[in-house]
Parts: C-alpha cells; sequence; structure tokens
C-alpha cells in the first residue's frame, strides 16, 4: 500500500551543457560579438513593440540560446517585428537588431 505523504518526486530539472546543441551561440559569437555582453537586464523586453501584442520575450530566447535549449527558439523568433527599440534600450550596447538577423538565418541553417 502506497501512502502518499504530501509530496512526490519529480526528475531533476538541472541542464547539461555538454550534451546541449550550442550552434546559434558559436554563430553569434562570430557574427555579432557584442550579443556576449548582454547581461539579461530586460531593457529590451521591457521596450518591446512586439511583446505588447504578442508573448514574444527576447530576454527569454537570449537565455535559451545560451543555455543551448534551442527547441523553443524558431516560434518566439517569428514574434519580432525589427522595430529597432531593443537596441536603443540596450545599456551594454548589443547589436540586437543584428543578433534577431542572425538568429533567423541560423534557424534556418540549421533547420530547427
Amino acid at each position: 500500500m502506497d501512502i502518499m505523504f504530501g509530496y512526490a518526486i519529480h526528475k531533476d530539472q538541472q541542464i547539461d551543457y555538454d550534451k546541449n546543441d550550442c550552434r546559434i551561440l558559436k554563430l553569434l559569437r562570430e557574427k555579432v560579438p557584442s550579443f556576449v555582453t548582454c547581461i539579461a537586464c530586460g531593457s529590451c523586453t521591457s521596450t518591446c513593440s512586439s511583446a505588447q501584442f504578442t508573448n514574444f520575450n527576447f530576454r527569454k530566447v537570449h537565455t535559451a540560446i545560451r543555455r543551448g535549449v534551442e527547441s523553443q527558439i524558431k516560434k518566439e523568433m517569428s514574434n519580432c517585428m525589427l522595430c529597432g527599440k531593443c537596441q536603443l534600450a540596450c545599456p551594454r550596447g548589443v547589436d540586437n537588431r543584428a543578433a534577431i538577423m542572425a538568429i533567423h538565418q541560423a534557424v534556418e541553417q540549421f533547420d530547427l
């Protein structure tokens, strides 16, 4: 007889960076060197015009790319309108528009 004590043991959610696919991150480091200076402050997301109408969040895309979790990137990137507000708001001077274009190219190139 199984007794429930009000908790359950779940599979761990740690990220194994060695097993993840970081092709997009490597490509971005070459094409847009300023991408790695991002500190994920959220300024880009807070000024995003697309985020007002969709659930687009460039900070989540950035984090997914750095972690190598590339499964959700294609869907997210289709919401960007390339208005450039994120680039103007960035305190680190990250070239977000170039990064977004490179991400689009990488998604097509790597067939994600």
